[in-house]
């Protein structure tokens, strides 16, 4: 009987910030239902002007998403067709780069192809938005779960005898939702190549040690935490959040001299953008008013920090 996934995403409306809870079942898994009503929501929130962070958590009670449904990919693998070197275009692409990687190519299955790359899609869209996306880690996750968290901007995690982990290979398999990618890019490439071969997840210390979590709180705190997070970064100005996450994501992962073309298209956007001009227009103003540039001024750079923008005369005045 073909897997049905009956899992769901609760999403609470708290005016910038959504509170979106993953109810993956009674394993807290994460399956094709979950993966469509992600891929939704974040195309929804990109658009959305009013929308600056989006907070996950799990409903399950010790697990902020087990992993990916299993049923749902050896189905996948089991039954799905293969497909030609013209029709898996991830695959492809490296191809013609590598003619190691031909045997894969042709093993690729045309359904769970697709499936996957509108899954890398949802979270590279999520790399590239300027909402500000905070994975509040109220317990365990391995594999897709893991990767989900990975994939978001922050990460909180509570503690105790909780993990986070890519376990894939020891079901024969390898991390497929972008473990081997994002993991590496945040501890680094040995740490994350020996915790994905020996398929052995971190504690939440561990965690935060490698730099694979941000913070690591008292259980119950931490969807307070990951919410107080979310409202702060979501402050700053929603386009320069996404300039800056697009230079850093992928920017930070190309040559120097590509990364810094992708930065200088991204600054010259925000330097002409009316955002900034008027906040910089602002500080100059201030400056010439005071005799002081605002950021040297400790108070000033402190409410900056909270509000989320430099104030400056015209701001103070409401204009």
């Amino acid at each position: 009987m073909p897997y049905k996934d009956k899992g769901h995403l609760k999403i609470e409306d708290r005016g910038s910030v959504l509170i979106v809870t993953v109810d993956g079942g009674p394993h807290g898994v994460f399956g094709l239902d979950i993966a469509n009503q992600l891929d939704k929501l974040v195309r929804r929130v990109d658009r959305d002007p009013n929308v600056r962070a989006v907070v996950f958590t799990g409903a399950h009670p010790e697990r902020f998403v087990s992993h990916a449904s299993v049923r749902w990919l050896q189905e996948e693998g089991a039954a799905s067709p293969t497909v030609g070197r013209r029709r898996a275009s991830v695959v492809a692409h490296l191809a013609r780069r590598t003619r190691a990687l031909a045997p894969v190519l042709d093993r690729t299955p045309m359904r769970g192809a697709a499936q996957l790359d509108r899954l890398h899609a949802t979270f590279l869209r999520m790399n590239a938005s300027g909402v500000v996306f905070v994975g509040a880690l109220n317990g365990s996750a391995l594999g897709l779960g893991a990767e989900f968290a990975w994939a978001c901007d922050l990460r909180v995690m509570t503690d105790g005898d909780y993990f986070i982990g890519q376990p894939e290979i020891l079901l024969g398999i390898i991390p497929g939702g972008g473990g081997t990618q994002r993991l590496t890019r945040l501890i680094g490439t040995h740490k994350s190549l020996v915790a994905i071969l020996e398929g052995k997840p971190f504690t939440p210390e561990e965690a935060l040690a490698n730099g694979a979590v941000d913070e690591v709180v008292p259980q119950g705190e931490v969807v307070a935490r990951a919410t107080a997070l979310a409202e702060r970064f979501g402050a700053r100005s929603k386009g320069s959040v996404e300039a800056a996450k697009r230079s850093v994501y992928f920017g930070g992962s190309l040559g120097l001299p590509e990364g810094l073309h992708v930065e200088r298209a991204e600054f010259f956007a925000r330097v002409m953008s009316k955002d900034g001009q008027r906040l910089m227009l602002d500080y100059i103003a201030t400056t010439e008013a005071t005799g002081e540039l605002p950021l040297y001024r400790p108070d000033t750079y402190a409410e900056a920090l909270t509000s989320g923008s430099v104030p400056g005369l015209h701001s103070k005045n409401g204009r």
